[in-house]
């Protein structure tokens, strides 16, 4: 009995088993095998619908492309005057490298031993500065000196002077080097200016000697002997007339006595009456002037050699150059070759971006303006310096190779140069920029803002011209016509700024239509 039951029960459990195999397998195939009815429905085409994409919130800009060369601003080219030197300009010493900073009163170069010394200034030096020279760049000069804190003399004259002579001795102790001497034959003019002075003062008193030697007359013994004689002469004449009044037999007159008395008598006045008057000194007086007169001019003699003997400065010893520090970007100039005009191309320490743009582009751009660049997928940002004129246009670099023009050409007369400084860039990034060619972008107008945007393709045209968008039915609605007023375009889509029904973020509107046709004719082409 017990048996008979266990086998049925094993029976059963079997039975089950199977059943439930037979129904995977039912499955499986069920998904293996499609009805013909059903792979016809799956082959029909898919009803053609509306493609759509929604309104969105964005920022939408124009903005102009341009290409540009990186450098540093406002290059300048410095050479020296080396016609005085009276042989060939070799460089001896301080030549600088590439990259280095010159300043005031820096040494650019050393040619046969002597220094070419760096002083701000806008006018080029064109001749050497001595004593009695005048001029607007002598002016130059004591205003580069004062910038030094030099005494050069009085800024508002023009004229070389002691003061400005001893302001460049003053210079060249600063920068470490003996200051230029006049030549020999100078030196050699101010000792024989000195000797000349020397002998007119020695003229001028013997002259003065001798005038006073006869301004002062007879000494006072010579005048009492005068006045002696005067006297006696007097007596005798009144002893010989009173003979003559009252003779005697021993004192008879005598006529010739009595007139030679009278003789005596005036000869000894008149003499003492010479004596006694001035004298005439005209010919010491005119000797003592022209004495005088030889004095003056040998002193103006020894001024003009003395002055001429005054620090002067060669025009071979110094370069003006307009704003400083600068960079140095060229050194033409080699230890132990010569120098001949330019020898070294400087420029300011801001790098700057110089590009070209034609003349309707460069219209949209005001100085202030900011723009961006990207440098190893790291946006800088730029800021429009100068929009120049044609003349000053640097050369189209073109457009490197696999890359599309940004901008059609145009004439070079029709260009303008457009200048851009960077902000603040790390070493590394400066080094990365360098001699680079690199592209500008410049927003030219923008929303200043989010606003509502959708695709240009979007838009329709209504009856009127008016501009549309059709918007997409939610649940299975139809979709309707929106009359809008469009903004500012750029980069494919179109600002939004009013409607005739409300507009949202997120709403749908139709761009286009699926091509379904197409599809299933693509399809067939395959099979």
């Amino acid at each position: 009995m017990s048996t008979h039951v266990t086998g049925g029960r094993r029976t059963i459990v079997v039975m089950a088993v199977v059943a439930v195999v037979c129904l995977a397998a039912g499955l499986f195939l069920s998904q293996l095998i499609v009805s013909p009815g059903k792979a016809a429905a799956d082959a029909a085409p898919p009803t053609a619908g509306p493609i759509t994409v929604p309104v969105e919130s964005r920022v939408i800009s124009n903005e102009l492309v341009i290409r540009g060369d990186v450098g540093y601003d406002d290059p300048v080219a410095l050479r020296v005057e080396t016609g005085d030197l009276g042989g060939p300009a070799v460089v001896t010493g301080q030549v600088p490298q590439v990259g280095a900073q010159i300043g005031p009163a820096s040494v650019a170069l050393e040619i046969v031993g002597r220094p070419v010394i760096v002083l701000p200034g806008d006018l080029p030096t064109y001749r050497s500065l001595r004593a009695g020279v005048s001029g607007p760049d002598v002016r130059q000069l004591k205003a580069a000196l004062a910038s030094l804190g030099i005494d050069a003399g009085d800024p508002a004259t023009d004229t070389y002077d002691s003061a400005t002579a001893a302001g460049v001795r003053a210079l060249y102790q600063k920068v470490g080097y003996e200051p230029p001497a006049a030549g020999e034959e100078l030196q050699d003019t101010a000792t024989a200016a000195r000797e000349g002075v020397r002998s007119a003062q020695d003229g001028l008193a013997a002259a003065q000697r001798e005038l006073a030697a006869a301004a002062a007359g007879p000494v006072s013994s010579v005048i009492i002997g005068l006045d002696t004689a005067v006297a006696v002469a007097r007596q005798t004449l009144a002893d010989e007339q009173g003979r003559c009044a009252a003779p005697t037999e021993d004192a008879p007159c005598s006529q010739a006595a009595l007139v030679q008395a009278q003789g005596a008598l005036a000869q000894a006045e008149a003499e003492r009456a010479e004596a006694g008057a001035a004298k005439d000194v005209a010919s010491q007086r005119a000797a003592v002037n022209s004495a005088q007169a030889q004095l003056t001019a040998a002193r103006e003699l020894q001024a003009e050699a003395q002055a001429a003997t005054l620090t002067p400065l060669p025009a071979s010893e110094v370069v003006f150059v307009p704003t400083l520090p600068r960079r140095v970007d060229v050194v033409s100039a080699i230890r132990g070759g010569t120098v001949t005009g330019e020898f070294m191309s400087v420029s300011g320490a801001t790098i700057q971006i110089t590009g070209s743009a034609t003349r309707a582009d460069a219209e949209l751009l005001t100085v202030g303006a900011t723009g961006s660049i990207t440098l190893d997928d790291q946006e800088l940002p730029v800021t429009v310096a100068a929009v120049k004129d044609s003349a000053e246009t640097p050369t189209d670099p073109g457009t490197p190779e696999g890359e599309e023009p940004e901008q059609p050409a145009a004439p070079k007369g029709d260009r303008r140069a457009v200048v851009f400084t960077l902000g603040s860039l790390t070493p590394e990034q400066v080094v990365a920029l360098q001699n680079t060619n690199v592209r500008v972008r410049v927003p030219v107008s923008s929303t200043q803002g989010e606003v509502l945007a959708v695709p240009l393709a979007a838009l329709t045209a209504g009856p009127g011209g008016e501009s549309r968008v059709e918007l997409a039915g939610a649940g299975g609605k139809a979709s309707s016509l929106v009359t809008v007023t469009t903004g500012l375009a750029a980069d494919g889509y179109v600002e939004i700024s009013s409607a005739e029904s409300p507009l949202v973020a997120g709403d749908l509107v139709v761009v286009g239509v699926a091509d379904t046709e197409k599809k299933t004719a693509d399809a067939e082409a395959d099979e």
